[in-house]
């Protein structure tokens, strides 16, 4: 098979590796250089890194425009395979490889559609999530579907932990069916079902409402982790919260309120408490609430 890859994160890189044992990549498109820590400077994304050290062709388009011209000039293409790759494919781009995109989605479609699916399926408190192997249409996430994995959702894993998960299964999934999509024997079928939006994330999505039940903060602290990280500040600093769980046994003061409890970092919540299992000072690396409360030698104050 003569396949182009397109995808961007770390959680597209284990589909690039089983893509590339068994098709002839010709061509991996992913997003441009992106500034990244302190320094700002730009670095490349996980896939285009992987891709360099398969020795496999680059392409970084800037708009989704850029897309059909590269693909033409590649010759005869049997299937794209396109995972988070985070730019939307454009009808006259669909039609280039003989039997269109396949795209690793990693939710249970029609639940979840859009750029941040296992984000919302943990920050609404969903119980099972997915992969979802589809053929790309015109629409955000609603070609048909070949076939569908699903997956427990515990509710101690965060985002990163779930897409280490999905990112593994679903590059399992496309190696065990694309052979049989390309040479047409595996029939997608339609979606079915009530549909849900998994919008991106919001800057203003990231602030704690410390008054909030508890159960919800968890929740939204788990989507967020580990970026872009779930903040409220604390002195006048951001204060990343990574991980969390509510707790019956312990007692806080008070909404956003921190203490030190039988060894443990606890924040007052609109309900119960909640021990913040591991957290980010402004400008530090992540460490265990325990780490951090202790290093602070005194008063833990309030995040706001």
């Amino acid at each position: 098979m003569r396949t182009v890859f397109l995808g961007t994160p770390e959680a597209a890189v284990p589909s690039l590796n089983a893509l590339e044992g068994i098709a002839d990549v010709v061509a991996v498109l992913t997003q441009p250089d992106r500034p990244r820590g302190r320094s700002k400077r730009p670095a490349p994304p996980p896939v285009k890194q992987r891709a360099v050290d398969l020795d496999l062709p680059v392409f970084q388009p800037t708009t989704n425009r850029d897309i059909v011209p590269i693909l033409s000039g590649l010759g005869p293409i049997d299937v794209a395979v396109i995972v988070a790759f985070g730019m939307l494919i454009r009808s006259d781009a669909l039609t280039v490889p003989h039997r269109g995109f396949v795209n690793v989605h990693f939710s249970i479609l029609p639940k979840w559609r859009g750029a941040a699916p296992v984000q919302r399926a943990i920050e609404a408190g969903d119980t099972r999530t997915g992969v979802t192997l589809m053929g790309l249409d015109e629409g955000l996430d609603t070609g048909p579907i070949y076939s569908i994995r699903s997956t427990a959702l515990l509710p101690i894993e965060t985002t990163g932990d779930v897409l280490d998960r999905l990112a593994v299964e679903g590059a399992e999934h496309l190696q065990s069916m694309l052979v049989d999509i390309v040479a047409g024997r595996a029939i997608a079928t339609a979606q079915v079902g009530r549909s849900s939006h998994a919008p991106k994330i919001t800057p203003e999505e990231r602030l704690v409402v410390p008054d909030s039940p508890a159960e919800q903060l968890v929740r939204k602290i788990h989507a967020l982790s580990p970026q872009p990280g779930a903040a409220a500040l604390l002195d006048g600093e951001r204060f990343k919260i990574l991980r969390a769980r509510p707790v019956d046994d312990l007692r806080a003061t008070g909404p956003g309120a921190l203490s030190l409890s039988d060894d443990r970092l606890v924040m007052g919540t609109g309900t119960r408490p909640i021990e913040l299992v591991e957290v980010q000072p402004q400008g530090k690396r992540a460490m265990s609430g325990r780490e951090w409360a202790r290093g602070r030698h005194g008063e833990l104050g309030v995040l706001r």
